[in-house]
């Protein structure tokens, strides 16, 4: 038996071993093994339950960063259903796996020289013609972002419009490993973002502002007395920071002003 083999055993014995005597628990299938985990753990906590130490496709926890995608099937059921491990609640009997990583095609451009209509978009990603509007992609994505619609916009040259309904993106790679057409969708909608960023949108004047406050010095002095501070007034700081009011609007700002 390989290390990993032994590894994997000895946490399902310790998996088996916390779950005795429990009511709460469900079977699920990882990776072809069945263990018995709480029925009110999402598909993440699932694994680490039972004895899998997660090294690649836990990012965030929380949503965001889409390292955790996962398929899995229901008993009795042809249909391969999709979510982030992070977010999804276990099922009696569901068979799934992680898929951390998926590779698609991606890319290498200076975004400088690109221009915000579809012929650039074919030309880096010629893939995109071969979309069949099937909407695999849209039925398959766990944020329940409309992917054909954005790829279809894309199509047309409407790069602002992809942009904005691709934005949600956590680029986890189910739509591409659903799609018969084998596009990248999720490295199509950075480009559009990109590109509506650089050549679209106008640009921020509160940004360049706020980049010639940086570059004069102004927040050097501050920086270095945190950096050198000790653990009691770093808390003491944290703990007495004024914090932004839930139902402020866009132009709160704090009653000390020497950070701004």
């Amino acid at each position: 038996m390989s290390t990993a083999e032994q590894a994997e055993l000895r946490g399902a014995e310790a998996a088996s071993v916390e779950g005795a005597g429990r009511t709460d628990l469900v079977p699920i299938f990882i990776m072809g093994k069945r263990y018995n985990v709480p029925s009110t753990l999402t598909i993440q906590k699932a694994f680490e339950f039972a004895g899998y130490q997660l090294i690649r496709g836990c990012g965030c926890r929380g949503g965001i960063c889409g390292a955790c995608a996962t398929v899995y099937r229901m008993p009795g059921s042809a249909k391969i259903h999709v979510g982030l491990a992070c977010q999804t609640i276990v099922k009696p009997n569901m068979y799934l796996a992680m898929v951390p990583f998926f590779p698609a095609n991606r890319a290498v451009y200076d975004l400088e020289e690109l221009k915000p209509d579809a012929q650039t978009l074919l030309k880096y990603y010629p893939e995109l013609a071969k979309c069949m509007g099937c909407n695999t992609c849209t039925k398959s994505c766990p944020m329940d972002i409309p992917v054909m619609e954005y790829i279809s916009a894309a199509l047309r040259g409407e790069i602002e419009k992809a942009a904005d309904l691709s934005f949600p993106c956590v680029m986890c790679g189910i739509c591409a490993s659903r799609c018969p057409a084998e596009l990248g969708q999720y490295n199509i909608g950075i480009m559009t973002r990109r590109i509506t960023g650089r050549h679209v949108k106008p640009r921020a004047e509160h940004l360049q502002d706020m980049i010639q406050r940086i570059e004069s010095g102004r927040y050097e002095e501050p920086l270095k007395k945190l950096m050198t501070a000790d653990m009691e007034t770093l808390r003491k700081l944290y703990v007495e920071r004024e914090m932004e009011p839930h139902t402020a609007d866009e132009m709160w700002e704090p009653e000390i002003k020497q950070f701004l």
